[in-house]
């Protein structure tokens, strides 16, 4: 089960060093408890979905890692794969496991049974929608914090204590919006050679959604 607020990539040797981590909390622990037991899942497939931005190719980069060589078949943008193609891979698992791994992760930008991810083929639509949905939900307050923290961490870039405070309630509950917020303050702080305190803040705010005293929430 997952514990600790973040997870440190690589989780073994086969994950180049300096990977990025992953921000554990309330939109994705049940998502990442569910992939260390693809066993568990109906017909050993699973399909994750989430906003964009919202780190789905790296919970499939380390799910793969995780279970190692020939443990678990990971495709990413699943809904621009071939349906046909992707068919023989859910079959390939029921018989034994494919040749990429025992079980199947599909990642995808819409839910199939939310008719976002639109499948023709009568067949693949029945199965993937008896497979395990696991969704990526926007982030809470606290692991909105978590995120600027990650993102600044990842450029390099030193933030003042109680910045990740200042900036959470002034700010969209995205995933896309958190890491846009950080490279505009990283960007001005650079443009101006200058650290990253109050006024930086103020003016990415400004630039991304307009005078920071419109954009409380």
């Amino acid at each position: 089960m997952v514990e600790p607020s973040q997870i440190a990539l690589p989780l073994c040797a086969r994950m180049p060093a300096g990977a990025q981590r992953i921000v554990v909390g309330s939109a994705n622990r049940a998502a990442i408890e569910a992939l260390q037991g693809p066993m568990r899942w109906p017909f050993h497939v699973a399909v994750l979905t989430g906003p964009p931005r919202s780190g789905k190719s790296l919970l499939g980069r380390w799910a793969r890692s995780y279970h190692g060589e020939g443990g678990l078949d990971v495709i990413d943008d699943a809904e621009q794969l071939d349906e046909t193609a992707l068919f023989h891979r859910w079959n390939a698992v029921q018989q034994g496991g494919s040749r990429e791994g025992e079980a199947l992760l599909l990642i995808a930008n819409s839910d199939p049974l939310g008719g976002g991810w639109r499948i023709t083929l009568p067949d693949l639509a029945s199965r993937i929608g008896g497979s395990l949905q696991l969704a990526i939900r926007p982030p809470d307050d606290e692991m909105a914090r978590e995120l600027i923290l990650a993102h600044a961490e990842q450029r390099g870039l030193s933030l003042p204590d109680g910045a990740a405070d200042y900036l959470v309630p002034r700010t969209e509950r995205s995933f896309a919006a958190i890491e846009a917020l950080v490279a505009a303050i990283d960007r001005i702080s650079l443009e101006r050679q200058t650290p990253a305190t109050m006024s930086v803040w103020r003016a990415a705010l400004e630039v991304l959604h307009g005078p920071e005293q419109q954009r409380l929430f």
